[in-house]
């Protein structure tokens, strides 16, 4: 999803102002957290989840295709770590507290069942 996208279902779902305006919300919010964000501090959206910057120190990586050392510079990285009601909207059909989807263990299972896994044929 685009900015521009954004506008629009901010503009079709908040009814009362103009395109525009709804624009300038659009903007107003995303200006407002990359300042917060550019500052160091934490976003927590209640629902939606956490935005951190994280502070990375210096340190040396290998080039992959010569195994060379090289520095990596210090830097600020970006994570998000979204919330369980967000991760429930993304995975509905998650057992609580399993971490894995119903029916798995069963097809596992039948896998272990095959002819060709038993130990005690053959």
């Amino acid at each position: 999803m685009t900015k521009a996208e954004i506008i629009d279902a901010v503009y079709e779902k908040v009814g009362g102002f103009s395109k525009k305006e709804a624009a300038e919300i659009v903007e107003a919010v995303f200006d407002t957290m990359k300042d917060i964000l550019a500052d160091g501090e934490k976003i927590k959206i209640s629902g939606f989840g956490n935005f951190v910057v994280r502070e990375k120190k210096e340190r040396v990586g290998r080039n992959p295709q010569t195994g060379a050392p090289i520095p990596i510079s210090a830097r600020r990285v970006l994570t998000f770590k979204p919330s369980q009601v967000l991760k429930t909207v993304l995975n509905p059909h998650k057992e609580r507290g399993r971490g894995r989807d119903e029916g798995e263990d069963d097809e596992d299972l039948e896998d272990l069942d095959a002819p060709e896994l038993r130990a005690d044929e053959g």
